[in-house]
């Protein structure tokens, strides 16, 4: 387990290396480039903050560490666009229902989200299982509906926390 979010992998059908620490940076550097991004000191900052958490943050927190770091406010929109552009790439998963992000632990790598949010602690862990990401994009597009970017959160208590 590294550093970020707990991951349970099931029914995988591809393979994918978990990165964490200093590799993990750099792997989100090489994946972003390759998509044809710059890869920004900013960018770079905000990557590497948002990977040092091992719960959801949101930008506004990361936008205050980064201020309190720079001895220069930060603001919490720049955060955001930098967030999004993150998530866009997969580089970052965010929690739909907290707000808040956190780093993909194997950058540029695509796969549907299904979350395990603890209402207490607020631990999110993810969970990879193809099989129920095809099933909740199949009943989509039954409805003529194309699914972008499905999200599967389950909100309850940890073990820890039950």
């Amino acid at each position: 387990m590294g550093p970020m979010a707990k991951h349970a992998e099931a029914h995988h059908d591809h393979s994918h290396h978990e990165h964490s620490g200093k590799n993990l940076v750099e792997a989100a550097q090489e994946s972003l480039t390759e998509a044809g991004e710059q890869w920004t000191d900013m960018r770079e900052s905000v990557f590497t903050e948002l990977a040092r958490h091992d719960r959801p943050v949101s930008a506004y927190d990361i936008a205050d560490n980064l201020s309190a770091a720079r001895g220069k406010r930060v603001a919490p929109n720049s955060v955001y666009r930098i967030l999004d552009l993150f998530v866009a790439n997969n580089l970052a998963m965010r929690v739909e229902s907290a707000n808040a992000f956190l780093a993909n632990t194997h950058p540029g790598c695509e796969h549907d989200c299904i979350f395990l949010v603890c209402d207490l602690c607020g631990e999110a862990t993810h969970v990879d299982n193809d099989d129920v990401s095809r099933k909740v994009r199949a009943i989509a597009k039954e409805r003529d509906f194309k699914p972008e970017r499905p999200v599967i959160e389950i909100r309850g208590l940890c073990k820890a926390c039950a």
